[in-house]
């Protein structure tokens, strides 16, 4: 990474950390300084169905001498939402940095979409972000200090990616609120901010779902990781926006 950011004391939590993009972003907060709560359904004595795990996560962040929190939960359910602020509070004492990173996209044309995937996706997607983010945001503003980057898929950029509907209309509606939570909690001394993946990423998850495509020439997660950080590290009065992977480099590239 050339962005070399200082999260020395600082507590990060991520979720959907068991693989891709969410481990990079996990493993990257770790490299500058910061403890890391990391959260998903995946370990290795429940494992999903694609590779990676919260433990081989929490392992990667323990090898550069971090904490990890390894906090397993279903944040499809309220009571799994909650108990992921809950236990990262409890361990960490406060969250500093909240990155969303948890997705699901389930494509189907609309019309077919039944009304069990349509909650699976907006649970995933919507209500459960909602959920943590209302858990952790009156500590962060009794501190007076608190970032959160909401990381967003480039789909809901662009229409040229069939049956994606109701991932788009999930994703678009948190970007929408985290605008939102911007202007409310900026007097708290909260940014919020959105990461727009504005380019193909591969991850293992990714290869699976579409060997038939040359990922070779595609962005690995660590891109990602960067902006994250980026976003992360900027003042308060760095809010209410949509960065790009390619904004977010030509801004550290003119920062030097």
């Amino acid at each position: 990474m050339r962005f070399a950011p200082d999260f020395a004391g600082k507590n990060v939590l991520v979720t959907g950390a068991s693989r891709g993009i969410g481990r990079a972003i996990a493993v990257e907060f770790a490299r500058a300084g910061a403890d890391v709560a990391i959260t998903a359904r995946s370990t290795s004595a429940a494992p999903g169905k694609f590779p990676g795990t919260l433990d081989e996560t929490a392992e990667a962040v323990r090898a550069l001498g971090r904490r990890a929190i390894v906090i397993p939960a279903d944040i499809t359910s309220e009571e799994g939402a909650r108990s992921i602020a809950r236990t990262a509070l409890a361990e960490l004492g406060h969250i500093d940095v909240l990155v969303h990173n948890a997705g699901i996209s389930a494509p189907q044309p609309f019309v077919e979409t039944p009304l069990k995937r349509f909650d699976l996706v907006m649970n995933v997607n919507l209500r459960g972000p909602v959920i943590l983010t209302q858990e952790l945001l009156p500590s962060m503003m009794e501190r007076g200090e608190g970032r959160i980057v909401n990381v967003n898929s480039y789909l809901p950029m662009t229409q040229d990616v069939p049956n994606q509907s109701i991932y788009s209309a999930a994703k678009m509606a948190f970007q929408n609120l985290v605008e939102w939570i911007a202007r409310e909690c900026a007097p708290s001394g909260i940014a919020a901010n959105t990461l727009g993946i504005d380019r193909e990423i591969t991850t293992d998850g990714w290869k699976l779902h579409r060997p038939d495509i040359d990922q070779s020439g595609l962005e690995q997660p660590e891109a990602v990781a960067e902006a994250a950080l980026w976003i992360a590290a900027q003042p308060l009065s760095y809010a209410g926006r949509l960065v790009t992977i390619a904004r977010a480099r030509e801004e550290m590239a003119a920062a030097g």
